[in-house]
């Protein structure tokens, strides 16, 4: 079986995400950094992959492939890889699904909007959003939080969909992660998502850690206030 070419940033939430089951899976594969803060999403070689200019993408031997749930789903099905990441089992499989259709206008929408409005544009143009735009996307993403950890992690459930991991947690991790990377830490005051986001970084070490590394740093860097676009482009 020929090698997967795996186009990606790991500055992407969802290219993290990917990142991790690829590894954890030891499923072989080619990295193709794409360089977001450098702009090369836009160059016309890219162009030619992904039209729609992001990340990530898979080039499964001449197979492309642009959505990061749809490549999730595909790996699933065309690797071999343990069962609870995507259940065959027609009602676990629903549940993941449940989540996977949920999260594009929830935790995906509005954790990565507040991570672009507070941290992300004021980077590259040097602008600050006004205090009402922040807190109208604030006030979303902190209701996305509260969802997580009142709904869908009520009752001691150990991982979104129940005791077992699947593909569901590696997405919705890496959406709250990004948060680090402005004023808000979803896990404060929400010991059922906190306990959840360490036990999945628990369950996929060290590729947990490996993915996030990037971030980390940028983190560290956005709170001493080195606020420019460098900060991006030399990580």
């Amino acid at each position: 079986m020929s090698k997967l070419l795996f186009y990606y940033d790991n500055l992407s939430q969802p290219c993290r995400a990917l990142e991790i089951f690829l590894k954890i899976n030891s499923i072989p594969y080619v990295p193709k950094r794409v360089n977001l803060a450098g702009g090369e999403h836009f160059q016309q070689d890219y162009l030619k992959i992904n039209p729609f200019k992001k990340v990530p993408v898979i080039d499964d031997n001449g197979f492309i492939l642009i959505e990061s749930v749809a490549i999730f789903r595909y790996l699933c099905r065309e690797r071999t890889v343990p069962d609870h990441w995507y259940p065959k089992n027609s009602q676990l499989r629903a549940r993941v699904d449940e989540y996977l259709e949920w999260q594009h206008t929830e935790t995906r929408a509005h954790c990565a909007l507040y991570f672009r409005v507070t941290t992300l544009d004021p980077l590259i143009t040097g602008i600050q959003p006004s205090p009402k735009k922040v807190n109208d996307f604030k006030r979303r993403m902190i209701e996305v939080c509260d969802k997580m950890n009142d709904i869908w992690l009520k009752d001691g459930k150990k991982y979104i969909t129940g005791d077992n991991i699947t593909i569901a947690d590696l997405l919705a991790t890496a959406e709250l992660e990004q948060l680090r990377m402005t004023d808000y830490d979803p896990r404060e005051g929400r010991s059922a998502l906190a306990s959840w986001m360490a036990r999945v970084r628990q369950r996929t070490n060290p590729y947990y850690d490996e993915a996030n590394v990037r971030i980390n740093k940028l983190a560290e860097k956005i709170k001493s206030k080195n606020d420019s676009l460098n900060v991006l482009s030399k990580l």
